[in-house]
């Protein structure tokens, strides 16, 4: 478990019995639905690194509430903002990489901020990382 290939998460965790157990979990190419990825869910209570490359998430307002969760791959995504749910739903990430999503402005980042725990933040390839105040602005940290 862990990987699926163009098939819905749903199918590959409705035969898991202990969603609780796991601690690490890619995605990376499923295709998530109107923003959701079918199946995860709050149960994955001791997740702790989870891999959302390229699902075609356009925000991250529908992730789940994951308290243990440290690091989050989001990488090759289009979201563009929103990403003030991140402190309320993840409080314990440390690393987040956001990199090649579709970040213009320095006051999208603004809500990392309250990310209190975060050590590692990827930009590579964002727009935002192109603007000329981007590194005195405090804007990733």
């Amino acid at each position: 478990m862990g990987y699926c290939s163009k098939r819905r998460a749903n199918e590959e965790w409705k035969n898991t019995a202990c969603v609780d157990t796991v601690r690490e979990l890619v995605l990376d190419n499923c295709r998530s639905n109107e923003g959701k990825i079918e199946g995860l869910t709050e149960e994955f209570v001791n997740l702790e690194f989870l891999s959302l490359i390229n699902v075609g998430l356009l925000s991250v307002s529908n992730l789940p509430r994951l308290g243990k969760l440290k690091k989050l791959e989001l990488s090759d995504n289009r979201i563009s903002g929103g990403l003030d749910v991140l402190a309320e739903k993840l409080p314990n990430l440390t690393h987040l990489n956001l990199s090649r999503n579709k970040l213009k402005d320095i006051s999208t980042l603004e809500p990392l901020k309250k990310l209190d725990s975060l050590k590692s933040l990827d930009l590579f390839n964002c727009e935002v990382t192109n603007l000329n105040d981007y590194r005195e602005s405090d804007g990733g940290r």
